[in-house]
């Protein structure tokens, strides 16, 4: 699985590295709003490819509850993917994730499971901004970008 996911990058032109003893592929990607590491890992035993964008930035504690509420507005009604905050380091990512069992992972699984992930940290990124530094409530901040 893992050469499939590696195909599919350089393919698509997409550099990458793969830090030693890590189970992750690092990839970094420039959005209309931003730009963030990308996390892919391959989990063979379980037939499984996860792809990660982590924010460019960590929550302070002091705005874990608007972001976390923020986050949980931007999930409601999500079909592919999910914003996760980690509340111990205030850590946020998007993942996507595809199993595999019983069948083969592709070049266009991976690209189906990479895309949508991209847009949509590209897509929030403004909206987490505003909640951490402008202090702006989370519903509004949803509102202007699901407007």
């Amino acid at each position: 699985m893992i050469n499939t996911v590696i195909r599919f990058f350089q393919e698509d032109g997409w550099p990458y590295d793969q830090p030693e003893g890590t189970p992750f592929i690092r990839l970094h990607f420039q959005g209309n709003n931003g730009q963030w590491t990308c996390l892919a890992q391959v989990r063979e035993e379980q037939a499984q490819f996860l792809f990660y964008s982590v924010c460019p930035f960590k929550a302070p504690e002091d705005t874990r509850l608007a972001v976390a509420e923020f986050l949980t507005r931007a999930n409601n009604g999500l079909v592919l993917g999910n914003f996760e905050l980690d509340f111990s380091d205030g850590a946020i990512r998007f993942k996507t994730s595809i199993g595999v069992e019983g069948d083969q992972l592709s070049t266009a699984l991976v690209e189906q499971v990479v895309r949508p992930n991209v847009f949509m940290m590209d897509r929030y990124l403004p909206g987490i901004m505003q909640v951490i530094y402008n202090h702006t409530p989370p519903a509004e901040a949803i509102a202007a970008i699901e407007k």
